[in-house]
Formats: C-alpha cells, sequence, structure tokens
C-alpha cells in the first residue's frame, strides 16, 4: 500500500504546506541570519534577513488572500 505524501486540503481549499510557507520561510531566515552573526559572515547575515521579511510578506499576503475569500462567500 502506497502512501500519499500530498499535505491534506482545509475547508477553505488551502493546502498545510502553503499556511505555513511563509512562518516556515521567516523561522529558517532568522535561523540563517544568527548562523551569519556566529560565523561572521555578512551574506549568510543578509540573506537571512532577507528571508525573514520575504516571509513576513508571504504571510501578509496568505492572510489578505484569506480575508478576500471569506468576504466573497
Amino acid at each position: 500500500m502506497q502512501e500519499n505524501d500530498e499535505p491534506k486540503e482545509d475547508g477553505d481549499g488551502s493546502s498545510l504546506k502553503g499556511k505555513i510557507s511563509g512562518m516556515g520561510q521567516a523561522i529558517l531566515g532568522e535561523i540563517e541570519q544568527l548562523a551569519g552573526v556566529i560565523t561572521a559572515d555578512p551574506l549568510a547575515q543578509q540573506e537571512g534577513k532577507f528571508n525573514v521579511e520575504v516571509g513576513e510578506l508571504r504571510e501578509d499576503i496568505e492572510s489578505d488572500l484569506k480575508e478576500d475569500r471569506d468576504s466573497d462567500e
């Protein structure tokens, strides 16, 4: 028997992967930024900062899209 690796969808049709993508990117960005500080690598610090900002933007966009979908119903 094969198991399906696809994330299950909830009631509004969005997958779990889509919901945590922004937060996950922000968390990984924080880790990368801290690793850059520890290793004194300014490039890693900036990449981490970028990923944090993109993750926050993705969360905002996902939230706005959910609100738009809810208001259309």
